[in-house]
């Protein structure tokens, strides 16, 4: 069968032992073994380059494509310098690392071509590289790992790869080098009593792989985001999204995996897709909407920094806000075409505000939310608040104050499209810290326990109105 653009995936593990220690474990000997396996399916192959997607390669402002037409080194891994050094050289695909950065800028995001002696790649790629394609049989393209980027934007970059195969009439084999889990051990150990950092890593790992025996892609993509908050995965496994995009975000796959083991706690493992239908590129009009925008955006927006001196045309910004994806409640501004989101968020669901400020306010891809205490919508009694006649706090109750703070904040983030599974950082206000801090930790470890935003919390001489507490949130869309 005509396999499109991509005739084989793999995903791979970039830990350097099952290259230079393969002996010193049975772990590290079965993935070297599955890693040659890999490498005969791809001297078999009549794909015309490799294309690497390592987490390793890590860029803040955009994305990087080695440019160097034939890049040597001698790297040595700076966690594992021990295991000694690895002499490297690669036979880049120049012209498509051109093209793909083409396409990358297409999409408004800052790219840069790497071309000059000595610019170190890292260890995951030259591991891969050294195990798959050793004597440079097939020439290579590689691209950065942005470490801010989400889940819509690294899909983008992964469609961009198949629109540049597609414009340069080649077929491609695509390898992501990421481990899964990513705790190490933090304690000496045996490598030949290798194990996973915990049993729960683990457990999520393989539900990882079983989707992936089955060729599940596209379903994998969608729990990246749970497995990363549970088992740590590795730069959040964000390379499953360029890869879904680069395969057209599908379930099309003959699945296997060759290999599971522990590298020092980690997750490692080796695994193939084969598609079942040819792979096509997405035209950029068609292309994954950014609903989410992105951290890697926000601050290219703000800086003009590697932006001055590429060597091939930019093209305007054009990350797209559908406003039919946002929520009823949103009032968005005049300049709704501008490419930085940046509008006010207020809730019918939630009390109006006591001021002259929204319920919340979207800015790049970050959602702040003003103070919220337990006042309810349409309703003049605070619940868990007793007041005398002139309005003076009689009695209280913490326990359902914090229950309505939190309830409101859940109809406000609802109401921006978000939830409390995406809060990331929360500043709590109390009246009395000595009196109500015990039972508003319990209520906020029931909602907040699994979810783990950071917190701050402060005692204050008083709130605006007659409450005993106050959230103040930061989220993600």
């Amino acid at each position: 069968m005509n396999q499109g653009l991509i005739s084989k995936a793999y995903i791979v593990s970039g830990m350097p032992h099952s290259y230079l220690t393969p002996e010193a474990s049975p772990s590290f000997a079965r993935l070297s073994e599955a890693y040659a396996k890999i490498r005969r399916e791809i001297e078999e192959s009549d794909a015309d380059l490799i294309l690497y997607f390592s987490t390793q390669w890590l860029s803040i402002l955009g994305y990087m494509f080695q440019a160097d037409p034939s890049p040597e080194w001698l790297h040595v891994d700076q966690n594992w310098h021990q295991l000694g050094s690895i002499p490297y050289k690669f036979a880049i695909d120049t012209a498509f690392a051109q093209s793909y950065a083409e396409e990358v800028d297409a999409l408004g995001y800052k790219t840069r071509l790497i071309n000059y002696h000595g610019f170190p790649i890292d260890t995951g790629t030259i591991v891969a590289q050294k195990l798959l394609n050793p004597q440079n049989r097939l020439p290579a393209a590689i691209v950065s790992c942005n470490m801010y980027s989400e889940k819509d934007e690294t899909t983008r970059v992964g469609q961009a790869a198949a629109r540049a195969l597609q414009a340069s009439g080649k077929k491609a084999i695509a390898v992501l080098v990421s481990n899964l889990s990513n705790r190490y051990l933090v304690e000496a150990y045996d490598p030949k009593n290798n194990r996973i950092s915990s049993k729960k890593d683990d457990e999520w790992n393989r539900k990882i792989l079983d989707l992936l025996a089955k060729g599940s892609l596209e379903d994998v993509s969608q729990c990246t985001r749970e497995f990363a908050r549970q088992a740590n995965g590795d730069q959040k496994f964000k390379g499953a999204w360029w890869l879904n995009g680069l395969l057209g975000q599908s379930n099309a796959f003959n699945g296997q995996v060759l290999a599971y083991e522990p590298v020092w706690g980690t997750g490692a493992a080796i695994v193939a897709l084969t598609p079942t239908q040819p792979v096509q590129a997405v035209a950029l009009e068609q292309s994954q909407s950014s609903e989410e925008g992105s951290q890697a955006a926000l601050v290219e927006e703000l800086t003009d920094f590697e932006g001055r001196s590429r060597p091939h045309t930019t093209a305007p910004v054009r990350a797209e806000r559908a406003e039919s994806k946002l929520p009823a409640e949103t009032k968005l501004p005049a300049n709704t075409q501008d490419a930085f989101p940046d509008f006010e968020i207020n809730s019918e669901k939630s009390a109006e505000p006591v001021g002259s400020y929204p319920h919340a306010r979207r800015y790049g891809d970050l959602l702040f939310l003003s103070g919220i205490g337990p006042r309810q919508p349409g309703q003049k009694e605070i619940p868990g608040v007793t007041l005398d006649a002139d309005g003076r706090i009689v009695a209280y109750d913490v326990r359902v104050q914090t229950l309505a703070v939190i309830e409101n904040i859940r109809r406000v983030l609802e109401s921006a499209g978000s939830s409390l599974e995406k809060v990331i950082d929360v500043q709590a206000y109390l009246t009395n810290m000595k009196a109500d801090f015990k039972v508003y930790n319990e209520v906020y470890n029931e909602a907040f326990g699994k979810i783990r935003p950071t917190r701050t919390t402060v005692e204050v001489g008083a709130l605006p109105t007659p409450i005993a507490v106050e959230f103040k949130v930061m989220a993600r869309p």
